[in-house]
């Protein structure tokens, strides 16, 4: 069983509301460190309003009300003064690629530049380093300067993920990053993930439930703002989950 100092996040009695509407309703939930944790369900479940409410970009969204708690490693992120300090600590991939328009390399030493990194040889380290965790070096390296933009969509959503890797986050979101790669570049990603387990921890919000099965440790499965279950992934894709809802959708059932 985990103990206290294996949890990275604590999220305890959470709610958030865009104006009337209940977006996620009384969310309990721990993230262990060096885990892929799965997060399944329907459409508006609330899975991408938890990762908004993790690195408070829901601060962006006009009417959205957060009640409740989450910190990172003891800290309240609703407390941290420094916003940027926190999504430094966490990276985040969205489900379509948003490339700097700039060039590859750029896009990958921007967020080292604005920490205040300027040493050349430094910059060739983390963009080479974050271009191969992102399993893209080998396809780039001969068009480093060429503009991120102009890389296939695969291409930029790996591009994407190597910028999320430059700031050396602690916990890596990924809001199904797959809805615009095509199945290959998928499996590749999924291999890069599995790596990446043992130096971060990583929340995996997937509208494919068997990505869930392959890559994830656990897996919550959310339903109508609800946390409905949350265990072992073996135990959410077997015969007799706590919830037969649980059941249903990962069977194909409903969802």
């Amino acid at each position: 069983m985990a103990t206290s100092t294996d949890k990275k996040i604590e999220i305890s009695d959470l709610y958030v509301d865009y104006g009337a509407l209940s977006a996620l309703r009384n969310i309990n939930l721990d993230v262990y460190r060096n885990e892929i944790l799965g997060i399944i369900g329907p459409a508006k479940s609330g899975k991408s309003t938890l990762l908004q409410a993790i690195n408070r970009t829901i601060d962006f969204i006009p009417g959205a009300r957060v009640r409740g708690s989450i910190t990172i490693d003891g800290e309240d992120v609703r407390k941290i003064k420094d916003i940027n300090s926190l999504r430094r600590k966490i990276g985040m991939v969205f489900p379509l690629p948003v490339g700097l328009p700039l060039s590859i390399y750029d896009n990958v030493a921007f967020a080292p530049r604005m920490a205040g990194i300027r040493n050349k040889s430094q910059l060739d380290e983390i963009v080479e380093r974050c271009l191969k965790q992102a399993a893209l070096w080998e396809e780039v390296k001969d068009r480093i300067n060429n503009l991120g933009t102009k890389l296939s969509g695969g291409q930029q959503q790996r591009l994407t993920i190597a910028r999320a890797l430059s700031h050396d986050p602690e916990i890596l979101c990924l809001d199904e990053f797959s809805i615009a790669v095509d199945p290959v570049t998928t499996m590749r990603i999924e291999d890069v993930l599995k790596e990446l387990k043992s130096q971060m921890t990583i929340i995996l919000v997937t509208n494919l439930v068997q990505q869930a099965r392959r890559l994830a440790d656990r897996t919550a499965f959310f339903l109508n703002g609800e946390l409905l279950e949350i265990d072992k992934t073996d135990v959410i894709f077997s015969d007799n989950p706590a919830h037969r809802a649980t059941y249903e959708y990962v069977t194909g059932i409903f969802g």
